[in-house]
């Protein structure tokens, strides 16, 4: 279950800041799962600002908008020049007050530079790349709480999955976490923030680099289950690399690393997902798919994806015994098994529901029952026992 995202609240976090630009945090740290700090590049107070859009109406009420706070604005229909006389504090309340006076899909059709270079290539760099003023109002904490991710400790915690005809643990999904200040922050909060932002490729990447390097001392030979943003992948056989090199240095062996894509992910670009799960399974990883359930696209998904693992959305298993969604899920691993997948029935949290998953023909379990989710400390190599043989030692 998706858990809905907190709105910014209070002071912006770019106003706690000093200077143009931040890097809030700490070099990232990937290889047990002690916790890592990346450093993100978060705005800061800015007297200078360029806006251009090709939609006729908004910067002409961005300009009113700028004029009534005591800002100096010149240019265009398509180009506005803002200037804050005030040291920063008069362009904060202008990205506020858009805030609230735009709607999403203006602020997505705006773009924006802070404190834009004199003028040459940099600037012309700048105006190319700029993020539009959505992005933006995000990275300044004004429309989300962009803190919980750039003052997070990032770690991985893992719930088991089980077989269901014996209980042994098979397999282990991994989930990012964060903590602020002593207080845990969802994955879901985190990559709600990073996608808002602009970041959600970076945070991808981070995920499932320190889920797999944080299992390497403890997974034996179970399963490691890792969740991707497929929107996140420009290339695969580019943004895949340090996954590749995370897998190599930990020496996970390819076959036992199943890489889970939620349905609705899946749905909005299949020809992209496909050639990310073409490259996945040329480098012998397998593939899940996450949430299947009672939507329309479960079996084209399921006849297009031929995933080899198949989870079932803990929801509808939720809703058992109901008749309806017996009928469902029965269909469901009925058509799985067909393509040769595994069947994992998720949030079973009673010996109820594990009972009549199994009875449907579900293979493995996830849920409270077998185990929640928990943070796994690197295991110590023991020392060896080994004593060689000395003169005089027989």
């Amino acid at each position: 279950m998706h858990e809905a995202p907190r709105r910014a609240e209070c002071q912006p976090f770019a106003a706690r800041l000093s200077g143009t630009q931040r890097e809030v945090g700490h070099p990232q740290r990937v290889g047990t799962n002690t916790g890592s700090h990346p450093t993100w590049e978060v705005p800061g107070p800015a007297r200078h600002a360029l806006l251009a859009t090709t939609v006729g109406h908004v910067l002409p009420a961005v300009a009113r908008t700028a004029q009534r706070l005591g800002l100096t604005v010149t240019g265009s229909p398509v180009l506005l020049d803002v200037r804050d006389p005030r040291g920063g504090h008069g362009l904060e309340l202008l990205l506020q007050r858009l805030a609230r006076e735009l709607t999403q899909a203006e602020t997505e059709a705006v773009r924006v530079v802070a404190d834009p270079p004199a003028g040459g290539p940099e600037l012309t760099a700048r105006l190319l790349c700029a993020p539009t003023l959505a992005v933006e109002l995000a990275r300044r904490g004004i429309t989300v709480e962009v803190g919980e991710l750039a003052e997070a400790e990032l770690f991985a915690v893992y719930q088991p999955i089980v077989s269901l005809a014996d209980r042994s643990v098979v397999a282990h999904e991994a989930l990012l976490r964060g903590l602020v200040d002593g207080r845990e922050v969802r994955g879901g909060d985190l990559f709600f923030v990073a996608e808002s932002a602009g970041w959600l490729h970076r945070l991808d990447r981070i995920g499932r680099e320190s889920a797999i390097a944080g299992a390497a001392s403890w997974l034996g030979d179970d399963d490691l289950f890792v969740n991707i943003a497929p929107a996140a992948i420009h290339r695969p056989q580019v943004c895949l690399a340090g996954t590749e090199r995370a897998a190599h240095d930990a020496g996970v062996p390819g076959g036992q690393l199943v890489f889970e894509v939620v349905e609705s992910h899946a749905i909005s670009d299949r020809g992209h997902l496909l050639s990310i799960l073409e490259h996945f399974r040329s480098l012998g990883w397998r593939v899940a798919l996450d949430d299947v359930g009672a939507g329309w696209s479960s079996r084209s998904l399921l006849a297009a994806v031929r995933p080899d693992v198949v989870k079932l959305d803990k929801r509808l298993v939720q809703e058992l015994p109901d008749d309806g969604a017996r009928t469902v899920l029965r269909a469901l691993v009925e058509l799985a098994h067909s393509l040769g997948a595994v069947v994992v029935a998720e949030g079973v949290e009673t010996e109820q529901l594990a009972d009549e998953v199994t009875a449907l023909g579900a293979d493995l379990g996830q849920g409270w029952l077998f185990g929640r989710p928990e943070r796994r400390l690197p295991v110590e190599e023991p020392e060896s026992r080994f004593q060689p043989v000395t003169a005089g030692r027989r």
